[in-house]
């Protein structure tokens, strides 16, 4: 049994590092498009703040994800391993897809892939389910908004500077705003991982209640950490120079929209996807100007990404673990 919690372990520090590297674009596509930082130096500071975030906002997103939905009681090591091979699958593939989607809803979709395909419904519970898929369309619903109205504020502060002016004043501001979505995507990114590995030590019977050790943040944090600065080049591109044509000043607006998305979900406990909310506060800096100034195409591919991610990830997971479960019956 300690070989294989051991293993599963892992695999859960492998599929952070892929959430880190698929991710990535979420932390740097905004400053890299607006050429603030350059790629290398965007991943680094990404990283950075990747890794110190999850030291800073407690760890409630990592019991939603370990007992939030999926019933505890049915849930053994095959079951975990199962849906973090599911999830990993999808993020693979949707990686070389360049869509940017979901890590977080990956992960989710995996994991009550498997427990439904050991207990059917009886494996899942109600928990967060209902808001978690409400923030699906909340968390770029409100990255949108939140940008738009900053766009606004950052005009009409600067109404006698002309657009050269103001970019080379947010040239500076990007750096903290940056650095704030970094924050924001650590804090709630990595928690997953360290949620789906604190499952692992209850059902192996390495703890008797679910609380996220610190070896356990660390090793997650540092996981997605190294996975940021690995980058994620194909999902840079469609973040940050498809969707829309960003500044520096649209780029801050942009990643604090995007922030105050992710930190609002974070507060509130629930996993919420970086992606989802950073893509909504691009469109929001897009739309000002005009509304086609959004490639709206850009955007109906990458939500039809979203929809798919959650079903596509529990089936996966659930072919799985009925393949384990040829060679493990007692799975």
């Amino acid at each position: 049994m300690f070989e294989l919690a051991v293993f599963i372990i892992a695999v859960a520090l492998i599929f952070d590092y892929i959430n880190g590297f698929h991710d990535a674009a979420n932390s740097i596509a905004t400053v890299v498009a607006t050429r603030v930082l350059s790629p290398g130096t965007a991943v680094a500071w990404a990283a950075f703040f990747n890794f110190i975030a999850a030291f800073v906002l407690g760890t409630g997103v990592a019991s939603t994800i370990g007992k939030g939905f999926v019933n505890v009681q049915i849930v053994t090591p095959w079951v975990v391993l199962s849906g973090l091979v599911g999830a990993i699958l999808w993020d693979l593939l949707t990686w070389y897809l360049g869509l940017p989607t979901s890590s977080s809803h990956a992960l989710i979709g995996g994991y009550a892939g498997a427990a439904f395909a050991k207990a059917g419904f009886a494996g899942l519970v109600a928990g967060k389910w209902g808001i978690t898929v409400a923030f699906i369309v909340l968390s770029p619903v409100i990255g949108l908004v939140v940008a738009y109205i900053l766009m606004v504020a950052v005009y009409w502060l600067f109404r006698s500077q002309t657009p050269a002016q103001m970019d080379r004043h947010f040239r500076r501001y990007q750096l903290l705003s940056a650095a704030l979505f970094s924050c924001a995507h650590g804090t709630n990114d990595a928690q997953k991982t360290m949620g789906i590995i604190t499952a692992v030590l209850v059902a192996t019977g390495y703890q008797k209640t679910f609380h996220v050790p610190m070896w356990v943040i660390g090793a997650s944090s540092i996981a997605i950490g190294l996975g940021t600065m690995s980058g994620g080049w194909r999902i840079v591109r469609t973040m940050g120079t498809r969707l829309t044509r960003l500044k520096p000043r649209s780029g801050f607006c942009a990643e604090m929209g995007g922030a105050m998305s992710i930190l609002f979900a974070t507060y509130l406990g629930l996993p919420v996807s970086s992606t989802h909310a950073i893509a909504g506060a691009i469109a929001g800096v897009g739309s000002i100007q005009r509304t086609r100034a959004v490639r709206w195409h850009v955007a109906g591919g990458i939500v039809t990404a979203w929809v798919l991610t959650i079903p596509a990830a529990a089936i996966v997971s659930a072919i799985v673990y009925y393949g384990i479960r040829l060679f493990v019956p007692a799975a």
